[in-house]
């Protein structure tokens, strides 16, 4: 026979079990009471936030707006709620990730205030002929403006006796960055307003330094990033043509011209971007101010937060990429001045909240949905 102790062990031991018991057939804990499904006044469970799946649209893996956006992507997904998540979605060129979303596939497209004027506008690729698809009703609108570009041109040192304006590429076969790239739209408002004629030749952009060294083109644009970067496929056409590959600028009726367009004229300090020497110390450009806008159905909540989200992160971005640089020394500033460039597209009402924060909303822009 047992003995007592012996007994209120047994006993202990099978309650415990038939608690455990309990607790996993009930799902309970052994002090909770179960939940009638079918009890009217039974406490409503808080139901999760639905998962909200943010598209980003880039220009192909080897651009800078791909690069950047990777930190930027990934800068969010870090700091954001969890029902948020964001991811990349890269396309052949800038203008064909815009009118992806634009077409309900994207939800952020990689853009320019070019980009935006000439959406705005109906003009070239975005006009109703050549774009069949568009629905006015479904545009991108300000929402965020991240580092500014600057657009110049650059030969093979065989032909720069040859190129000393940029009249001189008056109807030559030239590679004006892909096709649909903002600085591509933004060399073709430059050759308008020097009234010559853009002849663009389509290359892989891997393939720069051997179209120049072959004279398949004569020419190339650059970019640059605040004056500090150049994107992945012109730093390995400068690599391999090193000391080959020359700047040109504008000459000064030429700069008269383009100013008088409207067109902001600047100097670049070739020794910082460039790595070899590109036959001058310094050559002027043409900037353009880079976004990443979205269209107005992105949840307001999450454009207030990734805005907020990268002020915050505006310094740290800037020492991974020096191209966020005038970003974090005005973070606000550059959002402004991205809508100035278009005053009368629509401003996100995230966008609009985040600068009615900081002070900086101006009521004679336009909210979307007014």
């Amino acid at each position: 026979m047992f003995g007592n102790s012996n007994l209120k062990f047994m006993l202990v031991l099978i309650l415990t079990v038939m608690m455990i018991l309990a607790f996993t057939v009930t799902g309970c804990a052994p002090d909770e009471v179960p939940v009638d499904p079918d009890d009217p006044d039974a406490p409503e469970e808080e139901a999760a936030p639905d998962r909200v799946s943010i598209r980003w649209n880039t220009a192909d893996v080897g651009s800078y707006g791909y690069s950047v956006a990777s930190l930027m992507v990934e800068e969010l997904n870090r700091e954001l709620p969890d029902h948020f998540v964001v991811t990349i979605h890269p396309f052949p060129a800038t203008g064909a990730g815009m009118k992806a979303a634009m077409e309900g596939d994207g939800d952020i497209a990689y853009t320019a205030d070019v980009g935006m004027t000439q959406v705005y506008a109906e003009e070239a690729a975005y006009s109703h002929d050549e774009w069949p698809a568009r629905d006015d009703d479904n545009l991108l609108v300000h929402s965020f403006y991240a580092y500014p570009m600057e657009t110049s041109l650059a030969v093979h040192v065989n032909n720069a006796d040859q190129f000393n304006s940029w009249s001189d590429f008056d109807g030559e076969p030239v590679f004006f960055t892909p096709a649909g790239f903002m600085n591509w739209l933004n060399m073709g408002r430059i050759f308008d307003a020097l009234d010559i004629e853009f002849n663009h030749t389509e290359i892989d952009s891997g393939m720069v330094a051997d179209a120049l060294s072959d004279g398949s083109i004569v020419g190339a644009a650059i970019y640059t990033t605040a004056g500090l970067s150049l994107p992945t496929y012109l730093r390995e056409a400068e690599m391999r043509m090193a000391d080959e590959f020359y700047a040109v600028s504008p000459n000064d009726e030429e700069i008269a011209q383009l100013e008088a367009a409207g067109l902001s004229v600047v100097e670049i300090d070739a020794t910082v971007p460039f790595s070899t020497d590109v036959g001058t110390d310094t050559y002027k450009a043409v900037p353009i101010l880079f976004a990443y806008n979205v269209m107005a159905h992105t949840p307001a909540e999450f454009v207030k937060m990734k805005l907020e989200i990268f002020e915050a992160a505006a310094d740290r971005l800037a020492e991974y990429e020096p191209g966020f640089g005038p970003l974090a020394n005005d973070f606000v500033g550059m959002q402004v001045s991205g809508i100035r460039a278009n005053p009368d597209i629509p401003v996100h009402e995230g966008m609009a909240q985040f600068l009615e924060d900081r002070g900086a909303w101006d009521d004679s822009w336009t909210r979307v949905g007014e």
